[in-house]
């Protein structure tokens, strides 16, 4: 309980201290962008002997003069005066510390893993807590804290766990085309004092945390690390991306967090015991973080889908089958309405419906047969492949459809047609459709979120 708390305050930074802070535009100029870039209310010291002003602030020669001890100092001093840093925070009472420069065990030197263990030494004595090194720190956009400029200021409920800094400023800065927002997110590169398993115990409390995505180059104290995986897979999706889980990918994660390999057989047995969801590759990563965001509880397994393209109707069908998905059986009331307007050559009433070619000049097509598969009691989950023949006809049909899934009260799902439009893809993802790069992958994500609920007893119950 007490990691957690100590985490909660990091959320809730309410002073920041820059030790080693710039004055030009080098890396670590960058954390000082970012924060004020998201709005940060609170005071921010930079620390740095050679100047007494960076960009309109105060500068301070140390920690020890600064005039009060912060919440989080973000550290950018070389490895060789890390440790002299750490020690001044520790002394002034610092809260916690970011350490975001690179060179200690991940470069496999005994010398770097014993700096490493003596900072965290340090800070564990004072009570303060470290994240890194070798990790770019915290973005928590409701305390205004960010790790690289641009981040959106709002909140979400995704939280995020990384080994990867890179990784987790991509996820972030892309996060709103998909729909995606974040709770916070965490760089935490060596992993010398909290740990990924220290993150899951706080989300597992944390009310403002709905989803957790993490990308995890190896495993720190297992043991914990399964205990709290449990405890936040308990009522909340928990995302897991591990690599390390063959030769190739276990060199790679050692060079780069110093993370040890594991072994595949194993890594799916804690995953199947903690009943959290695993996926392979940056897309499946990113559809179940839209899949477990967008779609709803109470989801149903009876699909509806609607195409012009007939052959995407098809692959669409045979997708929702393998994804554990059952094809709705229409009502005779919807297919006798569908068949006042869908022409009757190259068309099929049956579901899949396949409203024809013509859809593309006719965008009626599309919003009348989505309102009818909507208002079907048989009918859970809505799934369209919609495309008009320009970007103003999809930006109309985009918001037409979206003006029915919000009056319908079940889940829609889009699928892609080759050269549907970028920006209209976000529209529908940021009204809370879900958009998907093809059949395949929406009905996985659909059947990932069913199989989820479906394990905790939040899903619908059909036939």
């Amino acid at each position: 309980m007490q990691t957690t708390k100590q985490i909660q305050t990091l959320m809730e930074t309410k002073s920041v201290a820059i030790v080693g802070l710039p004055r030009g535009m080098k890396t670590g100029k960058l954390f000082l962008i970012a924060i004020q870039d998201m709005g940060f209310k609170g005071p921010i010291y930079p620390v740095n002997p050679f100047t007494d002003e960076i960009d309109g602030l105060k500068s301070y020669p140390s920690v020890e003069a600064l005039p009060e001890p912060v919440d989080m100092a973000i550290i950018l001093v070389p490895n060789s005066q890390a440790k002299e840093a750490v020690v001044q925070c520790a002394e002034k009472g610092v809260k916690g510390a970011v350490l975001f420069t690179a060179g200690y065990k991940e470069t496999g030197e005994e010398e770097g893993a014993a700096l490493e263990e003596e900072m965290a030494s340090i800070a564990k004595k004072a009570g303060m807590r470290l994240i890194g090194p070798n990790g770019m720190g915290l973005y928590s956009p409701e305390a205004g804290i960010s790790f690289f400029p641009g981040l959106p200021a709002k909140l979400g409920p995704i939280a995020l766990l990384s080994h990867s800094g890179s990784m987790a400023n991509i996820l972030c800065r892309m996060g709103p085309e998909k729909g995606l927002y974040f709770r916070f997110a965490v760089s935490l590169g060596n992993e010398c004092d909290l740990t990924a398993g220290d993150f899951l115990e706080y989300c597992a409390q944390d009310s403002k945390t709905g989803i957790v995505a993490a990308y995890l180059e190896g495993i720190r104290k297992g043991d914990v690390f399964l205990k709290n995986l449990k405890k936040a897979s308990e009522n909340k999706p928990v995302i897991l991306w591990k690599m390390g889980l063959n030769p190739e990918g276990a060199s790679a994660a050692a060079s780069h967090t110093g993370s040890m390999a594991g072994d595949e057989r194993i890594w799916n047995a804690v995953v199947s015991q903690a009943r959290a969801v695993s996926v392979n590759g940056f897309e499946e990563w990113v559809d179940a973080m839209m899949g477990f965001s967008l779609l709803p509880r109470g989801m149903g397994r009876r699909a509806a889908i609607i195409s012009g393209p007939g052959g995407l109707a098809v692959s669409a069908a045979q997708a929702c089958g393998r994804a554990g998905l059952s094809l709705a059986a229409l009502s005779t009331e919807s297919r006798e309405k569908l068949a006042e307007f869908v022409p009757q050559t190259g068309t099929s009433l049956k579901n899949p419906v396949d409203i024809g070619m013509n859809s593309s000049l006719d965008m009626s097509l599309y919003i009348r047969a989505a309102q009818i598969m909507a208002e079907d009691p048989n009918v859970d989950i809505v799934m369209a492949a919609p495309i008009g023949l320009s970007l103003e006809t999809n930006h109309a049909l985009t918001q037409a459809l979206i003006d029915v899934y919000k009056t319908a009260g079940k889940p829609f799902v889009m699928i892609k047609i080759p050269g549907f439009e970028a920006e209209c893809a976000q529209e529908f993802c940021q009204a809370g459709v879900p958009f998907f790069e093809s059949a395949e992958r929406a009905a996985a994500t659909c059947g990932m979120v069913y199989n989820w609920q479906k394990q905790r007893g939040l899903h619908k119950q059909t036939p």
